[in-house]
């Protein structure tokens, strides 16, 4: 296709595709959806090779938000029963961390519910930040608290914040449409306030909210100008008890196209396979393998993920390797101009599980079994028809942060 040689091109160059061709890549068919990934795969060993960066969730405080986003289980009024808990102590999350290393984590996201962090919430994060970096040698550390107030990702970074993640989630003209207590204007500057700071920045999207083709071009377009290292690319899990409980509107294939359309849009950046991979992709998770160069390792924040051995199985299997923590992630030139922002304590135009999203539970009536590991297991289920929700794949996290059962990692 003229189009796919056209986007490969531009995106080797790291110039910016038109939309035009964005939307072209969300309308192609299912005859043509191999080669797509075919030319989204070579835009992506241009600039990360074979590699898979394996990144671990942390929740360090879960539930009992008071804001109202209308995907996440742990929002103002959610019925979804998860897991409930306030901060987790810095050895607490040292220790939750150390598994995810085990697994082959490069990277520790340290996320914690809530509109944004208090002084007293900065302070006990900086210092479980500081924990972890002492046990863990060469890890890296990404915050994900909310909103930010002035000077507190200055903190942060004085810490040993590395990153820091805030999504933007959807287009800025639905962004009220799923949240109405804070602005997307607000999220734009907190990624600013990061990436002033000096820490790469982390942020992007959730596709299957009910969007149309139009708004998933237009957060990646504004993720672009945004400029940040890594884009997490979440695929709504829609848990009963939340607003957005009936939206089932993915498919592998169309999971898929908007990896690739993010590729081609975002061709240098660390694109990560996000929350609902193992929901939405389904068996098709190997392929996202040849467009994204990073996903996150087991469990997420309210939800179960695959197995951790599966994880390591499925990107072996495939042909890929786990990235080393000797080896930087990011191309020569992002990963040189971070480096002269860190050391000029600010970030000017450049920067990146939000670390996912902010709560990507699952349906609190879903049953499970306990696993011989001491975890928990979807109860096994009569396999839906094509066009019938996937809710068997879906269980509710009962184990690691917060609990007294091993973490899956």
């Amino acid at each position: 296709m003229d189009l796919l040689n056209t986007l490969v091109e531009k995106g080797l160059r790291r110039e910016l595709p038109t939309r035009e061709e964005a939307l072209a890549v969300l309308a192609t068919s299912d005859d043509e959806l191999l080669d797509v990934v075919a030319a989204a795969g070579k835009v992506r060993r241009q600039w990360f090779g074979r590699r898979v960066k394996l990144n671990y969730l942390v929740n360090l405080k879960s539930g009992l938000c008071p804001e109202d986003c209308s995907y996440c289980s742990q929002r103002l009024g959610s019925k979804a029963e998860i897991l409930k808990y306030t901060w987790l102590k810095p050895d607490e999350a040292s220790k939750a961390a150390a598994a995810g290393v085990a697994g082959g984590a490069k990277r520790v996201c340290l996320v914690a519910s809530g509109r944004g962090p208090t002084d007293r919430d900065v302070d006990r994060v900086s210092q479980t930040i500081q924990t972890i970096k002492e046990q863990n040698e060469g890890i890296e550390v990404c915050a994900c608290l909310g909103l930010l107030s002035e000077g507190q990702a200055e903190r942060l970074r004085a810490a040993g914040a590395d990153a820091y993640n805030h999504n933007l989630n959807t287009s800025e003209a639905t962004y009220g449409d799923i949240t109405t207590t804070h602005t997307y204007a607000d999220r734009v500057d907190t990624v600013h306030q990061a990436q002033s700071a000096g820490m790469s920045a982390c942020s992007g999207l959730i596709a299957g909210m009910g969007e149309s083709d139009e708004d998933l071009v237009d957060v990646v377009f504004s993720l672009r100008e945004l400029d940040p290292d890594s884009v997490p690319v979440n695929f709504l899990i829609p848990f009963e008890g939340t607003p957005l409980a009936k939206e089932w509107n993915l498919t592998p294939q169309r999971c898929l196209r908007i990896l690739a359309m993010v590729r081609f849009v975002c061709p240098d950046v660390e694109v990560r396979l996000a929350g609902g991979r193992e929901v939405h992709l389904r068996s098709l998770q190997p392929l996202a393998l040849h467009v994204v160069n990073s996903i996150f390792l087991g469990d997420y924040l309210t939800s179960e993920g695959q197995e951790g051995k599966a994880d390591l199985a499925m990107i072996a299997d495939a042909g890929f390797e786990v990235e080393g923590a000797g080896t930087t992630t990011l191309p020569t030139h992002r990963a040189d101009a971070l480096e002269a922002a860190g050391a000029a304590g600010g970030c000017g135009g450049h920067s990146g599980g939000g670390c996912g999203p902010c709560g990507d539970g699952a349906p609190a009536d879903t049953a499970a079994t306990c696993a011989p590991t001491g975890g928990c297991a979807p109860a096994p289920a009569a396999v839906p028809a094509a066009d019938q929700a996937r809710t068997d794949l879906v269980a509710v996290r009962r184990r690691g942060a917060g609990t007294d059962l091993p973490p899956n990692a």
